[in-house]
């Protein structure tokens, strides 16, 4: 009996977890693929195949203009065909396109002026950010958001924050000349700045005072790995302190551009810091991961918990395929940006060998993430 209730819970938890994540993944691919999909058509170029995943089609249609809408067996990823393209990456298919007829090429996708290639490739990544700003900025909108005053309530004996001076009462108004809204914004600065000496700006017995700290490196586990962020030793105000502040249409938007610039921008920090050595590559994430935290997001945050973890997968996603690898997106911007430089594209063995050193490239990555999702999966099951 033990051993079937262990399974039934197995069974349980699995699907917990895939059915958020392929509701996640899928949402984010689709608004991807969409986006070529749709600057492609306007910019008058033929479209084989809006597909959903790879491999087996499992079932699909035709639209009106030939173009095969189709969900396929393997749901991690998608791909739009353009005419002239000989796959789904946008390699372009050189015997195919030397036997075309004038009308042919013209709704071609390799013959199209640079411009409009270029568009076409960025629109993947743009809509990923527009659909991440909607999000969020929809959220806000909608539900408001509670915020505590950047107060501090307690500070820790021995702690950073005990070293510097901090002092309860303290309001924190500025963090480097930067001005602090609320506890959650002193937060994001602090936790994103583990070894970096910061000047805050605190107004104590009504007048202001400076106050210089560098947060301890500290290490915590979370479903997507270990993480190392700052900490500085002090508590928030009670949540009775904390009130839900309602924004118009545009302020919510300004947030959701803000909150996807965060995204951004802690992205970069964390790949500065991991080409310089101060973190670990032990932090990457793959699908098994996703998949967990997609179920846990689910079991505990509902609609909204989803809904804000596609906004940051997007932001995710849409930056990835903006580096400049070939396979992926931004790769295709740096064979135009030499395009444009040359005069002409690169020979067909230059792409050849790119597109197999991307392909390698991205295979080593979603190994490695793989590997670290079974790591953290482990860790996590003996935590247990």
């Amino acid at each position: 009996m033990d051993f079937l209730n262990a399974m039934s819970g197995t069974a349980g938890s699995f699907f917990g977890a895939v059915i958020p994540f392929l509701f996640v993944l899928t949402v984010v691919v689709f608004v991807h693929e969409m986006g070529h999909f749709l600057v492609g058509r306007l910019c008058g170029v033929g479209v084989h195949a809006f597909s959903l995943g790879f491999g087996p089609e499992l079932f699909g249609f035709n639209d009106r203009r030939g173009t095969r809408w189709k969900l396929c067996a393997i749901p991690l990823g998608g791909y739009v065909k353009f005419h002239g393209d000989a796959n789904g990456a946008s390699v372009p298919n050189r015997e195919v396109i030397a036997q075309m007829s004038p009308e042919e090429r013209a709704i071609s996708f390799p013959t199209q002026p640079v411009a409009k290639r270029a568009a076409i490739v960025a629109a993947g990544p743009v809509a990923n950010f527009i659909l991440a700003i909607v999000l969020f900025a929809g959220a806000i909108w909608l539900g408001g958001r509670y915020e505590l005053p950047a107060r501090v309530s307690s500070v820790e004996p021995n702690s950073v924050a005990a070293q510097a001076g901090f002092k309860p009462g303290d309001l924190i108004t500025a963090i480097d000349g930067e001005p602090i809204g609320d506890f959650n914004a002193m937060y994001r600065t602090v936790t994103g700045a583990a070894g970096t000496s910061l000047a805050f700006t605190v107004e104590r017995d009504e007048r202001n005072v400076t106050i210089n700290a560098t947060p301890a490196t500290i290490e915590e586990r979370t479903p997507f790995g270990r993480h190392r962020i700052g900490r500085l030793g002090i508590r928030s105000p009670n949540g009775s302190e904390a009130k839900l502040v309602h924004y118009d249409l545009a302020d919510s938007l300004k947030l959701g551009v803000h909150e996807t610039y965060f995204v951004v921008e802690r992205t970069f920090s964390y790949l500065g810091k991991l080409i310089t050595g101060r973190e670990s590559a032990d932090q990457l994430s793959g699908p098994i991961g996703i998949a967990r935290v997609s179920g846990e997001v689910a079991k505990t945050g509902g609609v909204g918990g989803l809904v804000g973890l596609i906004a940051l997968l997007s932001v995710s996603i849409g930056l990835l395929n903006l580096f400049p690898v070939p396979l992926l997106d931004g790769g295709h911007l740096l064979f135009y940006a030499f395009e444009v430089v040359r005069g002409r594209p690169l020979s067909e063995r230059a792409q050849e060998v790119g597109f197999r050193i991307g392909l390698a490239l991205v295979l080593m990555l979603m190994l490695f993430a793989a590997w670290n999702d079974i790591l953290n999966l482990g860790a996590s099951l003996r935590n247990t």
